[in-house]
């Protein structure tokens, strides 16, 4: 038989005839049991609106006050660029710029990746690029790490709340809706059937 027909394990190499499974069945690598395929259920068009909303609230989360702290009459806002601004400011250029990209760039980047694959696919528009897009949607995935920071938040906020008063922004409930968003974002999208929809419309 054709080599062309088996597809690899990512995780042990194992040559393995490609599967059908259904929506709420699980395909797994008989050697190692990595998990190699869970269909979701319209994940196109999940994806599509997920992305939509992450595209709406990401710029609030960046540009919008996330905690505001008062301290002996003063009242200061942060904002997540303002954050990554005052890094640059203390000369932490290292941290400054993984902070940008991670919570950031990074972030953006994948979903408007994700936008523009499910909305070819959605609308059936073949594009010469899809395929690049989806390999670095693929890679972008483990470098947006929204979560990360979210965990500093909470860290400063328990810190400062014994020595200020904090009043949360609206900036921050963007925030929390992203984190949300973007979650729901990476479990809806289902790379196999994105990569056979994106082999269909380059025939």
């Amino acid at each position: 038989m054709n080599q062309t027909n088996f597809t690899a394990c990512p995780e042990c190499d194992l040559l393995l005839k490609p599967g059908a499974p259904v929506v709420g069945d699980k395909a797994h690598c008989p050697r190692c049991g990595y998990l190699l395929q869970r269909p979701r259920k319209q994940s196109i068009e999940r994806t599509f609106a997920l992305s939509i909303a992450g595209l709406i609230l990401i710029f609030p989360a960046n540009l919008m006050p996330l905690v505001g702290i008062k301290m002996l009459g003063n009242t200061k806002d942060g904002t997540l660029w303002s954050g990554v601004v005052a890094l640059f400011e203390e000369h932490l250029w290292g941290v400054a710029i993984l902070v940008f990209l991670s919570s950031i760039i990074f972030p953006l980047l994948n979903i408007i990746l994700s936008l523009l694959i499910s909305a070819h696919l959605y609308f059936n528009k073949p594009n010469p690029y899809l395929a690049h897009w989806m390999r670095w949607l693929q890679h972008l995935d483990e470098w947006a790490m929204l979560e990360v920071y979210m965990l500093g938040i909470i860290v400063a906020c328990v810190k400062l709340s014994a020595t200020s008063e904090l009043k949360f922004g609206f900036g921050l409930y963007a925030f929390v809706a992203l984190l949300i968003v973007t979650g729901m974002l990476t479990s809806s999208l289902d790379k196999v059937l994105f990569w056979r929809q994106i082999g269909q419309l380059r025939k």
